[in-house]
């Protein structure tokens, strides 16, 4: 399934949330799930995520396998995943918000390129315009707040 909105929580415990529709049948599942993986896709499978998305219209599913990760399954090929088990759930309107524990990731193969969705369409990493974000570990106080002008 792909899941509207996937976000960090909290570092300690180390937590992430996850907002499924609630008229998938996964999210219809959530209840009785122990664990759960957020599979994290490459830029070339796109056709993937127009499959989970329930918006593939040809004959023949895109070729995928899922392999055991975890509490849950891993999708194979994947730019990363993490496993977690379910923290807690909240209904909130037409979609839930799952929490989950993290308990492990796995980083996939180079090249270690995601596939955007942004505005209705897939985007591309424009690489050539990257700033290295600053060492906000280096300080023993509260770590600066930085502010980036649009």
């Amino acid at each position: 399934m792909t899941v509207n909105a996937v976000a960090s929580v909290s570092l300690d415990p180390m937590l992430v949330l996850v907002c499924p529709g609630k008229k998938t049948k996964l999210a219809q599942r959530w209840q009785t799930l122990s664990g759960f993986t957020i599979n994290i896709l490459r830029e070339d499978q796109q056709a993937l995520s127009t499959y989970f998305a329930g918006a593939w219209r040809e004959a023949v599913p895109p070729p995928f396998r899922f392999v055991p990760s975890g509490k849950a399954m891993r999708l194979e090929g994947c730019l990363a995943a993490i496993d977690c088990e379910s923290d807690q759930i909240i209904d909130a309107g037409d979609h839930l918000v799952v929490i989950g524990r993290v308990l492990d990731l796995h980083v996939g193969i180079a090249p270690h390129r995601p596939l955007l969705f942004f505005r209705g369409r897939y985007h591309q990493l424009d690489i050539a315009q990257a700033v290295p974000a600053p060492d906000l570990m280096r300080s023993d106080e509260e770590p600066p707040h930085v502010f980036y002008e649009r």
